[in-house]
């Protein structure tokens, strides 16, 4: 099993960056690719960026890109996603996710997720 524990979560003004942060530990060596998502309630869940552990090789979705930039310490067992310009349409529950199968943008191809963190961007 992995275990997936989310941070860095916060109220941030319109333009403003934040980092989250996603650990992971148990049987890390296993996991192929990790994502992030995010949720708005009354909405399904969206993916926003993936990565594959072993070459780190990012994907993003196209409203993302080039604001936002995921990545991740192999040592630490650990993924971020570095959002920047951000904008009250990002306000969202951020979650992260792993698979010991190969990268994908659908949210229930993840066996293990994170808690969740709360980004709120205020105008």
């Amino acid at each position: 099993q992995v275990q997936l524990v989310e941070s860095g979560g916060g109220l941030v003004q319109a333009g403003g960056s934040l980092r989250l942060s996603c650990a992971a530990s148990g049987r890390t060596f296993s996991t192929a690719a990790m994502a992030w998502f995010r949720q708005t309630p009354g909405k399904e869940r969206e993916f926003v960026a993936a990565i594959t552990w072993n070459a780190g090789n990012p994907v993003y979705a196209d409203s993302m890109k080039g604001r936002f930039t995921i990545s991740r310490d192999s040592a630490k067992n650990t993924m971020y996603l570095q959002m920047n310009s951000l904008k009250p349409e990002d306000t969202a529950v951020y979650y992260c996710a792993a698979d010991p199968n190969p990268y994908s943008s659908e949210y229930r191809n993840y066996a293990y997720w994170g808690q969740g963190t709360q980004v709120t961007v205020s105008s």
